[in-house]
């Protein structure tokens, strides 16, 4: 059995990503670690097989993982914030 073939590797691949998230943050690798953990438990369960099949499981579910996470914890909060008025305005 190869690499990708076994739900562990991509269980800790998946937790070495969230590691790297808290050292980097910016919820850039939040997703792919999310992504990782998802391949894995199909692997554990023996829905996954070749290698094109479960890195194409691995990208859907990276990208579902950072769209929901979009939608649920909102953009960055170091955006430039447009003020519409002054503090002096009465």
């Amino acid at each position: 059995m190869s690499w990708y073939g076994l739900w562990w590797v991509w269980i800790v691949l998946g937790f070495a990503l969230g590691v790297l998230e808290v050292l980097a943050p910016g919820y850039i690798f939040l997703g792919f670690a999310l992504g990782a953990v998802a391949t894995g438990v199909l692997v554990g369960i023996g829905v996954l097989g070749s290698l094109p099949t479960t890195l194409l499981i691995f990208a859907v579910a990276s990208l579902l993982a950072w769209i929901v996470m979009r939608k649920l914890l909102g953009s960055q909060a170091s955006k430039v914030k447009i003020w519409d008025r002054d503090i002096n305005d009465n």
